[in-house]
């Protein structure tokens, strides 16, 4: 087994299988401490490489397209001490590094593993219930649904329209793009009632505001990469997609679902399409507001 410990965690190569396993020291970021061990089969990666420096090294593992979730979802976004696939390396530990580096080099060869993007996901995504609270609310995921409650803070708009709730057959995409401390971020899901939606992150109710703490903010990706896992792969998507009727998940029977009593559910339905009239009457929705987060509700009748 070839085997790096670091402070910053460690890489752990048997011959098939990378095992990534984040380090307990502060400098790790809280993002990759609560993602956790990350086992990366041999036939997902597409190549490794040792980048040495002046005081410290770096390792860096190189995914093929399409075999994570974690890098679908993030889109290359996630900020370089967050990255999973990178290893921070002791200088003094170079050595050891580069034979680490050598040796799924060498498994990679012999293997004959594809460089071609992966038709699937060869590596897993986080278990699943996850929930995260951000700025803007607490968003869940349990395998099935998300669900979105509003802070204190969300705007007035999502506010009005109540906890979000959107079933998995139901979405189309997530996007997700960080909170870089300098400009603000968002996780948008994308269902086929709101894929044409132009509201900015800050009043859309299918999406988080993501504006306070980046260090916090940031775990929203595990709730990305978690539905992303369970969505269709991409590969079986872009055809469907480009023609916009994106394939349907398999849904559970209608009385397997728990539901709300019907009477109290239409109540707070009926009392939150007042709560829209008012605020458009006031001024505080514009017209295209009103008539988006209008639709939102009367989706839940």
């Amino acid at each position: 087994m070839a085997e790096i410990i670091q402070r910053d965690g460690t890489w752990a190569f048997d011959g098939s299988t990378v095992r990534i396993t984040p380090g307990l020291h502060r400098s790790v970021p809280l993002f990759r401490q609560t993602y956790g061990e990350i086992a990366v089969p041999l036939e997902a990666v597409a190549g490794v490489a040792y980048e040495p420096e002046r005081k410290r090294g770096r390792l860096r593992l190189r995914l093929r397209e399409g075999a994570d979730p974690l890098l679908q979802a993030t889109g290359g976004r996630l900020p370089e001490p967050a990255d999973p696939y990178r290893l921070t390396v002791d200088i003094d530990r170079s050595g050891v590094a580069e034979y680490v580096a050598e040796e799924i080099r060498r498994a990679l060869l012999l293997e004959e593993i594809p460089k071609e993007p992966a038709r699937t996901y060869l590596v897993p995504g986080p278990p699943v219930p996850v929930s995260v609270r951000s700025s803007d609310g607490t968003v869940s995921f349990d395998g099935t649904q998300v669900r979105i409650d509003w802070s204190d803070t969300s705007d007035r708009v999502k506010r009005a329209t109540g906890p979000r709730i959107i079933e998995l057959p139901d979405l189309v995409q997530v996007e997700w793009l960080p909170n870089s401390g300098y400009e603000d971020g968002f996780l948008r899901f994308v269902t086929r009632d709101s894929v044409f939606s132009k509201l900015p992150p800050e009043k859309d109710p299918f999406a988080l505001d993501l504006w306070g703490s980046a260090r916090r903010d940031l775990l929203t990706a595990l709730v990305a990469t978690a539905v992303m896992a369970r969505l269709p792969h991409p590969s079986t998507r872009s055809g469907e997609y480009a023609q916009g009727d994106p394939p349907r998940l398999p849904t559970a029977p209608e009385d397997s679902v728990p539901q709300l009593p019907r009477q109290g559910h239409h109540d707070v339905l009926l009392r939150r399409l007042r709560e829209l009239g008012e605020l458009h009457r006031d001024g505080v929705l514009t017209d295209e507001e009103f008539a988006t987060t209008k639709a939102a509700v009367l989706r839940d009748f």
